[in-house]
């Protein structure tokens, strides 16, 4: 899998990341997980599904960075 967007933010002892991948014959897999947890995954066969997905992501990221999380 190639890697399209990748984020991980930590605050203290807590990682989150957020991903999307390109997947070979499927299209692209979103995940965010907290710290080994996954919080949600889908995969995606069109692209507007996953801009919609990265929307999601630059609105959590930017919350959490308002909250005190950080750039790993």
């Amino acid at each position: 899998m190639g890697s399209v967007f990748a984020k991980t933010l930590v605050r203290e002892r807590e990682k989150r990341t957020f991903e999307v991948a390109a997947v070979p014959n499927v299209g692209w897999q979103a995940s965010e997980r907290s710290d080994q947890d996954l919080i949600s995954q889908c995969q995606c066969s069109d692209w507007h599904r996953v801009e919609r997905v990265l929307s999601r992501f630059t609105r959590e990221i930017s919350e959490l960075r308002r909250q005190g999380w950080m750039d790993a």
